[in-house]
């Protein structure tokens, strides 16, 4: 049985137990989330409209914070003594699926 859930503008599959990166929620270590499910798949079954997915519950608990890779960047103009260079790491929250329901 899997999901595919919508956080951050992106869409994850995702599963009971398992551990996955999502942009930053803003909530504590240890606290409860739920995620609005796009798809659920149980088996045999698919469901994907509004109405089928209403009863529909995939929650997690909030493991921690994590660091995605650097990304150095450059740039510069010809001729002009123009540079720039800069940096970025994008923060993640860890989250486990805890539990995935039908209602």
């Amino acid at each position: 049985m899997y999901a595919v859930i919508a956080t951050g503008g992106k869409q994850e599959r995702v599963a009971e137990g398992q551990q996955l990166q999502v942009e930053l929620l803003g909530a504590e270590d240890g606290a409860d989330v739920s995620f609005t499910p796009v798809l659920f798949v149980d088996g045999d079954s698919v469901l994907a409209t509004p109405a089928e997915l209403k009863g529909v519950t995939v929650t997690g608990r909030v493991i921690g914070t994590a660091k995605g890779p650097k990304i150095d960047g450059f740039t510069y103009k010809r001729r002009t003594n123009q540079r720039k260079r800069y940096g970025h790491r994008q923060k993640y929250t860890v989250v486990e699926i805890t539990s995935i329901a039908k209602g």
